[in-house]
């Protein structure tokens, strides 16, 4: 691991990191072994291949994980890849609980990380063609009608956000549920602001 490669910020994360420093640290010198580069976004260490991110650490209550941002595309040969959430569509991670288990996976790691790094060379990208599945809410394109700077508002949101309320806004059974949610988010729409921010 050069410590040229190294990035200062991340060096920080792991110097502040309360839980699971061993892990990221491990995690860390594999990635790097792998010849990625270092940055840090979405405050964590991301690791990328010709500006493209490539896979993130990132930790949790009960694991560690290494996030491969295109996983849906990697052939996942020993069927570690898990999908976060069923909202999740082209993300995997690989869960760890312990440093040893990471130790113990290295080799296999080095190999789902380069398969990776081919996916990149190769421009592949995840077909998202599900988000066409999401159908905007009656209330919400009520409230579009009444207030065309809200759609303008809501249509420059990034797709993850404009999903993130889709998904939130068409959970509750009932419209008044529904029509609350949304009036609730209006500020934060217009704002620019997704969901959780």
């Amino acid at each position: 691991m050069t410590s040229s490669r190294m990035n200062p910020k991340v060096d920080e994360f792991i110097r502040n990191a309360t839980k699971w420093k061993a892990e990221f640290e491990a995690l860390r010198k594999i990635v790097l072994d792998c010849g990625l580069t270092e940055d840090f976004k979405w405050m964590h260490p991301c690791y990328t291949y010709e500006n493209k991110n490539v896979v993130l650490i990132h930790g949790f209550k009960e694991y560690c994980a290494l996030l491969f941002h295109k996983g849906a595309l990697l052939q996942d040969t020993h069927g570690i890849l898990i999908r976060q959430t069923e909202h999740v569509q082209a993300a995997r991670q690989i869960r760890f609980t312990n440093v040893q288990e990471i130790i113990e996976m290295e080799p296999i790691l080095k190999a789902y990380i380069h398969e990776a790094i081919e996916v990149e060379k190769a421009g592949l990208k995840v077909d998202g063609s599900k988000k066409a599945e999401l159908t905007i809410p009656e209330e919400l394109q009520k409230k579009f009608a009444e207030m065309p700077a809200l759609k303008t508002a809501f249509e420059a949101l990034t797709p993850g956000r404009q999903r993130a309320y889709i998904l939130y806004f068409s959970k509750p059974k009932q419209s008044k549920t529904r029509e609350s949610r949304i009036e609730k988010y209006v500020p934060h729409i217009l704002n620019g602001k997704g969901l959780h921010d």
